[in-house]
């Protein structure tokens, strides 16, 4: 996909790997939408872009729940009030619950899911519509290598949410390639970021278990993403030793289970 002059939509873009992306997306000549649950984040993150060239109208705020339909409507109302069309979309957002999975309630399960699965749902419904009219387009939803991995025990909600994506993703590239529309799925490991903000804790925290992977800063993400949705590649991994993690989980499973819970003991 060609970013310059494409129109972009970004989620969760007030910071972390979201404000990354669009700052990767603009310096590559994109117009970018930046929403956030924050307005005023969202309204910094726009300045900066303007910042970015001549033209202060490339980039747009908009305060957006992704729990709510009629916010993501409202931001697709925008892009098309402002550019004219929606040319990428990347659905950013994510929460953590985090603890002993007997510790976890329901109700922090519930908002796990409505926030990091049932957003990219509702993503689907306001903006495919349209991409698949046109023929043409992008589709970025972040994962984590949680959601290639079963490492994340001590997360479950998130975990599960993030498989959820990442399966998600995939059967999407099956139904959208075919007919114009890229689909890439970012999977990070380690990320500088204020994730921090989004996580709620519970019970006693749970040693870890599994692979340590190296941590990378936001910006760097961001452009790993703009560089893999020019180069419509599926999976974008910030630490290329999960791919060799993945590879020795689909060898043998029970065998990999087996080896990370010696490694942890």
């Amino acid at each position: 996909m060609e970013l310059r002059d494409a129109v972009t939509v970004v989620t969760g873009a007030g910071s972390g790997i979201g404000r990354a992306a669009a700052h990767a997306f603009a310096r590559r000549g994109a117009r970018v939408v930046v929403t956030d649950l924050d307005a005023e984040r969202a309204k910094t993150v726009a300045a900066e872009l303007a910042e970015l060239g001549p033209d202060g109208a490339r980039a747009v705020a908009a305060a957006c729940d992704v729990t709510s339909l009629d916010d993501l409507r409202a931001v697709r109302d925008l892009a098309l009030e402002r550019f004219g069309q929606v040319d990428l979309v990347m659905n950013n957002v994510g929460i953590l619950a985090v603890g002993p999975v007997e510790d976890i309630p329901l109700e922090a399960w519930q908002r796990v899911i409505d926030v990091n699965l049932l957003s990219v749902v509702r993503s689907n419904l306001v903006f495919l519509p349209m991409l698949l009219e046109q023929g043409s387009g992008h589709v970025v939803n972040t994962a984590s290598t949680a959601g290639l991995l079963p490492y994340g025990h001590d997360r479950l909600p998130y975990t599960a949410t993030k498989h959820a994506v990442v399966g998600l993703s995939q059967a999407l590239a099956l139904s959208l390639r075919p007919r114009g529309i890229g689909v890439s799925c970012l999977c990070p490991a380690g990320v500088a970021t204020n994730i921090v903000e989004q996580i709620t804790f519970y019970g006693e925290p749970a040693p870890p278990k599994g692979p340590r992977f190296p941590v990378l800063d936001a910006e760097s993400v961001g452009e790993l993403v703009a560089d893999g949705v020019g180069e419509d590649r599926f999976l974008i991994l910030t630490a290329p030793e999960a791919a060799d993690e993945l590879r020795e989980l689909g060898a043998d499973v029970d065998l990999y289970l087996s080896r990370l819970i010696k490694d942890s003991s």
